[in-house]
């Protein structure tokens, strides 16, 4: 049975101030949990249901019903299991002065971010560094939208500006009056920048970038601009594919 403390927990972490105060993130469904659990990440405690225990050999759980599920679950349509994981504290070290590194300028959409972590992982980036203002990462909606990426990419949040400038390598940034990266030559070691869903890159952010890119339309001159995280799909492909070439 679980306790109505441990209800008032899982639920409090719906709240950014929550997460922070017990530094402890939510984590729902059987895949998503398994992955995590293979990860850096201490697992806190894990809730499932009575027929999906042996999904956790050797994991120590609590039973929950399915209405109680439902009470504490962030989702429409929970889940079979549910996992509260301890937020590790943030690596001190310095970051990899090698490779492709990704900075996201207040990108606020959990579903973009969750989207971006999982490009990450896809495409081998270890780091991924974030603005203050970025959505945090362990917002319940952004760790779905990962898809157990989250357990494999590894999630600073800093001062860009601060960042930016220390930065040895060349940094790119994503603007929509940018040179087309297709005439761009890539280097296989650099920054890129993706910014805000509706303001792009800030101006205080964009002094720091050397490289102005886009990604050149060819349809209707009246379509919508590109998703940060589908503009980031592309960008990344293009560095990963011409880097170095």
């Amino acid at each position: 049975m679980v306790a109505k403390s441990q209800i008032k927990l899982i639920t409090s972490l719906a709240q950014k101030k929550y997460r922070q105060q017990h530094g402890l993130f939510v984590v729902e469904g059987i895949k998503g949990i398994q992955e995590l659990l293979q990860s850096r990440f201490k697992l806190h405690s894990l809730y499932v249901l009575e027929e999906h225990k042996t999904d956790f050999p050797g994991q120590k759980t609590i039973e929950i019903d399915q209405k109680t599920l439902k009470k504490v679950s962030f989702l429409k349509s929970p889940q079979k299991a549910l996992a509260v994981f301890e937020i590790p504290e943030e690596s001190k070290a310095e970051l990899p002065g090698q490779g492709l590194q990704l900075v996201l300028d207040d990108v606020r959409d959990p579903g973009n971010l969750g989207t971006i972590i999982r490009l990450c992982d896809w495409f081998g980036i270890t780091h991924l560094i974030c603005s203050a203002q970025t959505v945090d990462c362990y917002n319940p909606k952004v760790v779905q939208a990962t898809m157990g990426s989250l357990g494999r990419v590894h999630i600073t949040y800093r001062d860009l500006t601060i960042f930016l400038a220390e930065q040895k390598l060349p940094v790119y940034g994503a603007f929509m009056d940018g040179t087309a990266i297709y005439k761009e030559k890539l280097p296989e070691n650099a920054v890129l920048v993706l910014g805000n869903e509706g303001n792009g890159i800030s101006t205080e952010v964009e002094k720091h970038v050397q490289h102005r890119i886009s990604i050149p339309q060819f349809g209707s001159p009246t379509a919508e601009s590109l998703n940060v995280a589908t503009a980031g799909a592309i960008l990344i492909n293009t560095f990963r594919e011409r880097g170095g070439v």
